[in-house]
């Protein structure tokens, strides 16, 4: 007889909060058969960060970064009714093989348009949805050989396929260039990089949920960036809506790149003009437990949303978001090398009407370098309520009572 059960197939590298809290949960309660694919030296930590989801979930090894491997590796397994990623590495990958399958899928080409920085920048240009000044580094490419086409100083560099402010730093002059390009190149043998116009103003997210026919916008965040030359994110506060125009113009530029189908992490600054310029297109979900605050915010089932759409359900015409709430979250940051020797533990409180959770993402006797990204976060503090006041109230009372300390 055939199997009743539904097959959904997660293809992974790295285990993340947003799958091992969010989308896996969420496939249980939706009845679904799970198979993680990854790569055979993440397999072990899979495991073990999923026990407890119980037997639902196995964890089978395939160079996920090769989609023939990908189509194979389920061909000679069970019959797929989904194939999904939140990775950003891997989204090109998992659309060619859903659509071999003839599942919903992402257009290969958006995901390769999102993912590639150069080509993002280019193809908004060509259309004249948002034309930035970019350049291409290969990997053998000398810097200095922008100089001749009339650099914009300042300018950002950053890997081409790079994540999470990986290696993106904002340079001053020729010199800064070449020293950063060295330093990156030194990390990432072999990797392109972008080298693209400064785009200055406040920097927030756009969020979204799409069926490949309607698109819902979830409202973004506001964020707050380390100093100059980095771009760490330190405090993400939630915005429940844009301005109609900034939202408009947005989408524009979305329906230019091809985004569509299930969830999309959008940057952006805003100029003094009012004007969005897109700084990346993240095309998942919201990650550092953004999108875990959004579904405890929002009072929808965020994660089985966007799994249902990677299932060809239609979205509804109104998700039924709740519109009144506010919330932000907080990342304390290790400002030095070293062993992490005191830190707060996990917690979940209630202060007042406020609902305040805490993570930590180190754990004590570990030991860290210095990276100037995310991977220098210590821990995440999220906190949701009615009155963004008494929401920043609570973050900033509960970190001034905390205590982390580095020894070097």
């Amino acid at each position: 007889m055939p199997n009743p059960h539904r097959r959904l197939y997660v293809i992974a590298l790295n285990p993340t909060d947003s799958v091992t809290e969010g989308f896996l949960p969420a496939a249980v309660r939706l009845g679904l058969d799970v198979t993680v694919l990854t790569e055979p030296g993440y397999a072990a930590a899979h495991r073990r960060a999923y026990e407890a989801q119980g037997p639902q979930v196995e964890v089978l090894e395939c160079e996920v970064r090769d989609f023939r491997e990908v189509i194979g590796r389920i061909s000679r397994h069970h019959a797929p009714d989904a194939v999904f990623s939140n990775s950003d590495h891997l989204q090109t990958q998992t659309a060619l093989a859903a659509g071999y399958f003839g599942l919903p899928a992402k257009d290969w080409r958006a995901a390769l348009r999102t993912k590639n920085k150069a080509q993002m920048r280019r193809h908004l240009a060509a259309t004249g949805a948002d034309p930035v000044w970019s350049a291409e580094l290969a990997p053998d490419q000398d810097p200095a050989a922008l100089t001749e086409r009339g650099v914009p100083w300042p300018v950002v560099v950053k890997p081409r396929e790079g994540v999470a402010s990986e290696d993106v730093v904002l340079v001053a002059d020729t010199a800064e260039l070449l020293r950063h390009c060295a330093g990156i190149r030194a990390r990432r043998p072999g990797a392109a990089l972008v080298v693209e116009e400064f785009l200055e103003g406040e920097l927030h997210t756009l969020e979204t949920i799409g069926d490949g026919d309607l698109l819902h916008v979830l409202g973004g965040f506001r964020t707050e960036l380390s100093d100059p030359p980095y771009f760490i994110e330190e405090r993400l506060d939630f915005v429940p809506a844009h301005d109609p125009g900034v939202t408009g113009a947005l989408l524009d530029r979305l329906n230019a790149l091809g985004v569509g189908l299930g969830a999309c992490h959008t940057e952006f600054v805003l100029q003094a003009d009012g004007r969005p310029r897109v700084i990346e297109v993240n095309y998942r979900a919201i990650g550092d437990q953004c999108d875990l605050l959004l579904a405890e915010l929002l009072g929808i089932p965020y994660f089985e949303t966007v799994l249902r759409t990677h299932l060809g359900e239609p979205l509804p015409a109104d998700l039924g978001a709740r519109t009144d709430g506010r919330a932000r979250l907080d990342y304390p940051l290790a400002d030095r090398p070293g062993t992490l020797t005191a830190a707060p533990g996990a917690q979940e409180l209630r202060i007042g009407d406020v609902r305040l959770t805490y993570r930590p993402l180190r754990d004590i006797g570990e030991r860290h370098e210095l990276h100037h990204t995310n991977r220098d976060f210590l821990g995440v503090v999220r906190a949701t309520g009615t009155d963004q006041e008494r929401v920043n109230r609570a973050v900033a009372n509960f970190i001034a009572a905390q205590h982390w300390e580095i020894t070097p």
